[in-house]
């Protein structure tokens, strides 16, 4: 064995092996790991150019990846004055009247649809608190927005628009816009006028939130979007990035044949610690604005059409990119969405895991929960979310849905008890990224979910570690401490496995190692 750069002793070392699950010490060269023993092989390992590091009785295990989130894009969607802790209308007037402007606009992200009270989201219960002043405030969902007046009229938006995809600029009976911009396109109207930092400020929040990232104990994030490639090209030739980050960009209604070669072209492009890998699909959007696609439709009567106005469109573009050897992604949130996702991977044939996988999955019924472990089909889900729910069903992802659905929240346990590989994340932005939060979190689901038995710590673990690997198709370089694997390794204070959910939520971390490089020292 070649000397190791890096020896980490005096660990606690939970490597997610079977042929061997518990060690005291890790040698890694270049980035990869070239032994697991204990005290007493590292004597023998060191040589004249290894550090080592005593970790002294703190958790070493796999390196923690978040399976959903959005660091880049993020950058942009998390921008202005934070609504987070917004609760209710009077909250969210007090604080925009005091928010501070950028180029005049107010911008501010993370508003919980719950502070409407339950009422339709509109631009007149804060107009007059703002001066005039033009406002674009994104909704917790990253789904939907929130404009004023003359933000609209800054983007000549006027009245109705057509979109390619299940988009919508809502307006009153008088064809008037209630400033409530509903999915994607139709927030893109906005995109050339609402201010944007500049490059440098981009760059420079990027380092700093994957810094924090890793501080959490994150070593991977699989990345649900196209991000900005010249970005983080450019940050990851000067420095090592915290984060090792797995891009999966989006594919969306009306693509051509043309646009589908070119997301299979991409495929393979990064550099040290980033790679394209993957496309990202939506076959919903959410339920508290209404998108979601459901077998019945919601308590507003919405919810009953797909993201993709044509479905067979989207199972013809994933079937495209599945000869083509490229894996998929999909945001299905509803339980009509989910069952198209899982009836189009049924039709392609035997796939391993790591091909297909589909993300969210906040209402499944019981017929769904076997297929995915029977098609390969990966669950990717996000136990924050259940945060902006309530366990008494007042909120307003609860009261759409009705009793019966809501009740099927988020079937972690469930899935994995199907058999299925479960890959867990924060979503980030939509959920703070703090990765002991999403194992806390699995264990002890909130709200609507609280009702129901969460994973075990081992299985919260294997959900940010061997099958966010698995999920991937990476779990032959990734997600244990054993030879060979990636030298992606986080130690905490606690045991993740055996200390209680609010313990590890709070756990120091000791150490976050990402690709050999130390990139976090409690």
């Amino acid at each position: 064995m070649a000397t190791p750069d890096l020896i980490l002793t005096g660990a606690k070392v939970r490597t997610l092996d079977p042929d061997r699950p518990h060690a005291t010490a890790v040698a890694v060269r270049d980035g990869v790991i070239v032994a697991v023993g204990d005290e007493g092989d590292v004597r023998e390992w060191r040589g004249p150019g290894s550090e080592v590091v005593s970790l002294d009785g703190a958790h070493l295990v796999p390196g923690l990846v978040d399976a959903h989130s959005h660091p880049v894009w993020g950058l942009d969607m998390a921008t202005g004055v934070d609504l987070s802790g917004v609760t209710d209308l009077a909250g969210l007037r007090a604080t925009l009247a005091g928010a501070e402007r950028t180029d005049g606009w107010v911008v501010g992200f993370g508003l919980d649809h719950n502070a409407f009270e339950g009422r339709p989201v509109d631009r007149a219960l804060v107009e007059d608190v703002l001066g005039g002043a033009p406002a674009f405030l994104r909704l917790y969902d990253g789904h939907s927005a929130l404009v004023t007046g003359a933000a609209l009229a800054a983007a000549g938006v006027t009245g109705p628009r057509a979109f390619a995809q299940r988009s919508e600029v809502v307006c009153d009976t008088s064809g008037r816009p209630t400033g409530h911009l509903v999915e994607h396109a139709a927030m893109d109207l906005l995109a050339d006028v609402v201010p944007r930092a500049s490059y440098a400020a981009r760059r420079s929040r990027l380092v700093e939130l994957l810094s924090a990232m890793a501080a959490t104990g994150l070593t991977g994030a699989h990345v649900m979007d196209a991000g900005d490639p010249e970005l983080v090209e450019s940050v990851a030739r000067e420095i090592v990035l915290p984060v090792r980050l797995r891009f999966a960009p989006w594919c969306m209604p009306g693509v051509s044949e043309d646009g589908l070669e070119e997301l299979v072209a991409s495929q393979g492009r990064g550099g040290r610690h980033w790679r394209v890998a993957g496309v990202k699909f939506f076959m919903d959007g959410t339920v508290e604005g209404g998108t979601a696609w459901l077998e019945h439709a919601d308590c507003h009567g919405q919810g009953t059409e797909a993201f993709w106005p044509d479905p067979e469109a989207y199972g013809a573009a994933v079937r495209h990119l599945h000869r083509a050897g490229v894996g998929t992604a999909t945001h299905a949130i509803g339980d009509a969405a989910v069952g198209h996702v899982l009836r189009v991977v049924a039709g392609l044939g035997p796939t391993p895991y790591g091909r297909h996988r589909i993300e969210h999955i906040e209402t499944a019924p019981d017929a769904l929960l076997p297929r995915f472990a029977e098609l390969g089909v990966a669950a990717s889900m996000q136990p924050p979310h259940t945060g902006y729910t309530r366990a008494d069903g007042t909120d307003e992802w609860s009261r759409r849905l009705g009793g019966e659905r809501a009740r099927r929240a988020w079937r972690l346990r469930d899935l994995r008890d199907a058999g299925a590989t479960l890959a867990l994340g924060s979503d980030w932005p939509i959920a703070p990224y703090d990765v002991r939060a999403v194992l806390a979190t699995a264990r002890a689901p909130r709200g609507a979910a609280s009702g129901r038995a969460g994973l075990s710590g081992l299985e919260a673990l294997e959900g940010c570690t061997s099958h966010a690997a698995r999920a991937a198709g990476e779990e032959g370089v990734a997600g244990r401490v054993a030879v060979g694997y990636r030298a992606d390794l986080t130690a905490l204070g606690v045991d993740p496995v055996e200390a209680p959910a609010d313990e590890v939520a709070q756990s120091p971390v000791r150490l976050t190692v990402t690709g050999g490089h130390v990139v976090h020292r409690g």
